[in-house]
């Protein structure tokens, strides 16, 4: 049994941490777009909150939210807090025709640390397989994974969840009718 649970999180990992290290790499190249209802800006301290179906895009990348808060540095996008029900990001995977999304009640990202976080009932889904937790954490530089469920939620609504999807045998020949 301990062989068969210390396999399945070798699997779990491998399949969860092939989605965002193979995110659209041209999209940090392109620039940030964003739409919403209404912004405040504080260019003193280089934070500007964007409220009301707001979407942000860059490349490939989608985010929607009901407000997002950005800050900025000398070189551009700093940190950036998106709060919403739920807060949805979609983003193409690097040389491949599919799709990586998110979603939360919160998504912060740190671009100094490389570093996302997915908050309150975080959902992340690629080509079929799922991950939900109360809060999944990615960090892009070490390419490391951490979901933690719902402290103190002994129901399953509060454990941490996966799904992988059976992948198609690429060297098999395809059934004939």
């Amino acid at each position: 049994m301990n062989k068969l649970r210390i396999g399945f999180y070798v699997m779990l990992c491998t399949v969860l941490m092939v989605p965002a290290t193979h995110a659209e790499k041209a999209d940090r190249e392109k620039p940030v777009n964003l739409e919403a209802d209404s912004v405040t800006l504080d260019d003193i301290r280089k934070i500007s909150v964007y409220q009301g179906n707001v979407i942000l895009s860059q490349g490939t990348l989608m985010l929607r939210a009901d407000q997002i808060q950005v800050t900025q540095n000398e070189k551009g996008l700093d940190k950036l807090n998106a709060t919403g029900r739920p807060v949805m990001f979609r983003q193409k995977v690097d040389g491949r025709d599919e799709f990586i999304e998110g979603f939360a009640e919160r998504i912060e990202f740190d671009s100094i640390n490389s570093q996302l976080e997915l908050i309150g009932q975080a959902r992340l889904r690629r080509n079929g397989d799922e991950l939900r937790g109360e809060r999944i954490s990615y960090n892009a530089s070490t390419e490391f994974y951490k979901v933690i469920g719902q402290p103190g939620v002994q129901t399953p609504a509060g454990r941490v969840r996966a799904v992988i999807r059976p992948k198609a045998n690429v060297n098999q020949p395809a059934a004939q009718p």
